[in-house]
């Protein structure tokens, strides 16, 4: 097995290599976009489908950032955090767009740091603990390849500012889709260890996939990057069902509320401080 490219089949149609977005270039991808609400668009769904997304990104970005100095090598460490401020520009972006489709011009920082864990609407494998080097890495294979095929129908949405979002994130998201695949790859096919802990952390993930699947039907998708994946691993497909509740309700687990806690603990320590 090469380490390299084990994964380019996925990476096809996405060529371009800027990886970080947000660390690099400082491009805005809402330049010239016209921000008016469309005809035909309710903007009370358009606004908590930004949010839905934005909760996702933000709660998976703190869950990366706890890696920073604990990453098994240096450039891996850099690779996470880069993929973490990825998902933080695009919670960003996303918050914005919410408060200005609702009406209340509510900022980002609003929705970040003064929401309790019952007001978020994130899908709940975001928030589990971060557990080992597998579990992150499965996590992210798995959120990363239903994030993409939900950001690439958006592509097409009607309002253009979430398309344009969504136009922007499909880029980073295939590199953070084929970074996880291609350590995926490695551990599930090196040593006994490393792929033992692999199947542990499928297995402690699988349970979580029933809620991607009925937040977007994107399923098609996310199961044929999982069916390449776990067959290049050596590794077997999570067997998955429908769970009850949704994190998409508010429905969260006892690991959400202690991540927010450190999350907003500035913020809320100084409210009226300017970042």
């Amino acid at each position: 097995m090469s380490d390299d490219h084990v994964y380019m089949t996925l990476a096809e149609g996405h060529e371009d290599d800027t990886r970080w977005a947000y660390g690099t270039g400082f491009e805005d991808p809402l330049h010239g976009v016209d921000t008016t609400v469309p005809e035909g668009v309710d903007p009370a769904e358009l606004a908590a489908e930004c949010v839905a997304l934005a909760d996702d990104a933000l709660v998976s970005a703190q869950r990366l950032a706890e890696w920073t100095t604990r990453a098994p090598e240096l450039e891996e460490e850099v690779a996470l955090a880069n993929i973490g401020l990825d998902l933080l520009g695009q919670a960003r972006l996303l918050y914005s767009r919410a408060g200005q489709a609702d009406g209340t011009d509510r900022s980002e920082d609003a929705y970040a740091y003064f929401r309790d864990a019952g007001d978020f609407r994130n899908v709940r494998l975001a928030e589990l603990p971060c557990g080992d080097f597998a579990f992150s890495i499965v996590r992210m294979l798995l959120l990363s390849s239903w994030r993409l095929a939900r950001f690439q129908r958006l592509t097409a949405h009607a309002d253009p500012v979430l398309a344009a979002i969504a136009t922007k994130g499909v880029k980073e998201l295939a590199y953070h889709r084929q970074y996880a695949a291609e350590w995926a790859v490695r551990l599930g096919d090196g040593t006994p260890e490393s792929h033992r802990r692999m199947r542990t952390a499928l297995e402690k993930a699988a349970p979580y996939l029933g809620e991607l699947f009925t937040a977007c039907d994107v399923r098609e998708e996310v199961v044929a990057d999982l069916r390449q994946v776990t067959a290049a691993a050596g590794l077997p497909m999570p067997v998955y069902r429908p769970l009850s509740g949704s994190g998409r309700h508010g429905e969260h687990t006892e690991h959400l509320a202690p991540l927010l806690a450190e999350l907003q603990s500035v913020a809320r320590a100084h409210p009226e401080a300017a970042w």
